[in-house]
């Protein structure tokens, strides 16, 4: 792609995102998430490919239809309480409408149907960008609103998302999948708390977003797509894998790493709400997530000398990327050992 349409299709993404956030009305809000939507659709069909193109038409037609929800959400509560503003969604249908909207744009479930083949049809660059800066605008819209959206929606849509992203999420071996399962495990959590706790969902968002960037963008540098290849990432980069195995474990939400601190206090907010049954059925559910995180990590570190591997080892000479390790060293780091911080 020339550089000029690269630029010119980064500039729409950002500003429409821009956009949203600083909206007050619904009808702006819908703009520049149709803005964002058109931007990112060539990046996505950048490669040239057919299983790119299906992700693009994918990605077009749920984000379409998201939109047109969001739409009638919008115009139904004008038409009822005559107001257009963001925060004063008081009409119930208008607001669980609207949730279920943002929630399929966003790709929590049970709406995540097109996240997992989304990703495994783009580049990890793109991967990156759809998991993080996309989910912006979305939740900015929900922290909006949250005043007026039922709880029980959203606890409802926290738990299946939590189910959802830790179970897909055991049996896969391709690293795109594997990563879009655990941001809709994440987005789970950020929906459990998005009603009763909105600063810590929004906290909760912020610290995924900040440790799968650097996770990403290692996995990017070593072209690193499956399970079995990253298994030879030692070769080439140690100090990747340490990287890589700390973020990871941080993702999970293993104490005393960054991961761990909104969960612990998304489950102190329900018990404080009287919601302890399902703060336990939260913090067993994030189990099924651990599994494959732990999996991931144990292949990361277990073949690393002086183990003898035990499949045929794709050995990578070139240590092109070693720069761009030495740089996210301290982004890594500030993500791993953060958590002190914020209980402080």
């Amino acid at each position: 792609m020339p550089s000029t349409a690269l630029f010119m299709l980064m500039s729409g993404i950002i500003f429409s995102t821009l956009m949203v956030t600083s909206a007050n009305h619904w009808l702006t809000a819908w703009l520049g998430l149709e803005l964002n939507m058109i931007s990112i659709l060539p990046i996505i069909t950048k490669q040239k490919h057919p299983r790119s193109t299906e992700a693009a038409t994918k990605y077009f037609l749920t984000q379409a239809t998201a939109s047109s929800i969001m739409l009638l959400a919008s115009t139904l509560n004008a038409w009822q309480t005559g107001s257009w503003d963001i925060t004063q969604l008081n009409h119930k249908l208008s607001c669980t409408l609207m949730i279920f909207a943002l929630m399929m744009k966003m790709g929590a479930a049970p709406a995540h149907f097109w996240l997992p083949e989304v990703l495994q049809g783009s580049t990890l660059t793109t991967a990156l960008l759809i998991t993080t800066w996309q989910k912006i605008a979305p939740i900015t819209l929900m922290y909006m609103m949250s005043n007026h959206t039922q709880s029980n929606i959203t606890l409802i849509i926290g738990m299946l998302s939590i189910l959802v992203g830790g179970w897909g999420g055991i049996n896969q071996t391709q690293l795109r999948k594997m990563m879009a399962f655990s941001s809709i495990a994440h987005l789970g959590w950020t929906m459990t708390a998005i009603s009763i706790a909105p600063n810590t969902a929004l906290l909760n968002i912020i610290i995924y977003m900040t440790i799968s960037t650097p996770v990403f963008l290692l996995l990017t540098t070593t072209t690193t797509k499956t399970l079995q290849t990253m298994t030879t990432i030692w070769s080439s980069s140690p100090t990747t894998v340490l990287l890589l195995t700390m973020l990871l474990l941080s993702m999970a939400g293993l104490p005393p790493l960054t991961g761990f601190t909104p969960k612990l206090l998304i489950l102190d907010k329900l018990v404080m709400y009287k919601l302890t049954p399902t703060a336990t059925a939260l913090a067993l559910l994030s189990l099924l997530s651990l599994i494959f995180y732990l999996r991931t990590a144990y292949l990361l570190t277990s073949m690393t000398p002086p183990t003898t591997s035990q499949s045929v080892t794709l050995w990578r000479l070139k240590n092109h990327h070693n720069q761009l390790t030495t740089i996210l060293i301290p982004v890594a780091l500030f993500n791993i050992t953060i958590m002190p911080a914020l209980q402080a």
